[in-house]
């Protein structure tokens, strides 16, 4: 059993009770590439001393959707442009990730409609490619919390191409944390309780049991793409997303908003929103035309 975590300048420990063991290795992807997990330095830290980071950066960030179909169904409240096909997947920027109370930047010269989205994310624990669903469970290393920003308008201009990415992809879009659990700990990653709050205020609530197709079909079909050991792999959101209410526009995030991000066993991702002015000290650029 373990929670794995990344802090401070990028150590890497194990987190038991409120004291984190700092482990032998220099980034958590390297924890995953061992054939051996690394044993303890010997050195102690209390959690309330450190900062959490995103707990991995992976060489490749898998980011499925069309998993839940409840989100297609809320979809068409709004009359949303293109249906959301199963088995949608696409890779996401590892660079726009951001771990555990880090601010999500509001960029208000790209988009007016801001969105969050609950995820259930896996990490990969060794390589592999065209494996079946029976065989997926063995690379499963721990599932974290994924929090999927996407600007709505943008996604819905670049849908006229039938493709998306940059809607989600643009810079801290990607919350991810607030540590990795091992699946002995989980149990059934198919019976956990997932809600996502904004200042507070409960706007998505599902169970991931309600996953249309299971976590080991999900693995086993994306992975003729191959995986590395540390590679990440969401799972879809759930209903309850913003832009898929009619109140979309009262709901849309804005600077001074907190997201969190909460899933059972797992614990709570939080993210601050914050303008581009409080980012980066200087108004944002001219507004770009989509």
């Amino acid at each position: 059993m373990a929670r794995l975590v990344t802090f401070d300048d990028g150590k890497v420990g194990e987190l038991r009770g409120d004291t984190i063991a700092r482990l032998e290795v220099p980034t958590m992807r390297e924890y995953f590439e061992r054939d051996e997990p690394p044993g303890p330095t010997g050195e102690e830290f209390a959690l309330e001393d450190v900062t959490l980071r995103a707990p991995i950066v992976p060489k490749k960030f898998f980011h499925t959707a069309g998993n839940f179909r409840e989100h297609e169904e809320e979809s068409k409240q709004v009359g949303w442009s293109h249906r959301i096909a199963p088995w949608i997947m696409f890779f996401q920027n590892v660079d726009a990730i951001v771990g555990p109370d880090e601010p999500v930047v509001y960029p208000e010269h790209l988009t007016d409609e801001l969105d969050y989205e609950l995820e259930l994310a896996v990490v990969i624990r060794k390589a592999g490619k065209w494996f079946g669903p029976e065989e997926a469970m063995e690379h499963v290393g721990g599932y974290v919390i994924f929090n999927d920003i996407t600007a709505r308008d943008i996604q819905r201009r670049e849908m006229e191409s039938g493709v998306f990415s940059f809607c989600k992809a643009i810079d801290t879009f990607c919350p991810l944390g607030p540590w990795i659990v091992t699946p002995d700990e989980i149990g059934d990653p198919h019976d956990l309780a997932m809600e996502l709050r904004v200042n507070g205020e409960p706007r998505q609530r599902s169970h991931s049991g309600n996953m249309s197709v299971t976590i080991p079909e999900i693995l086993a079909h994306y992975s003729a793409l191959g995986y590395s050991a540390g590679d990440v792999l969401s799972t879809g959101t759930v209903s309850g997303v913003a832009g898929f209410s009619p109140d979309a526009a009262d709901l849309y995030l804005k600077p001074g908003d907190v997201m969190e991000a909460e899933i059972e066993r797992i614990g709570v991702l939080r993210n601050p929103v914050v303008s581009w002015q409080e980012a980066h000290g200087e108004p944002a650029p001219e507004r770009v035309r989509w």
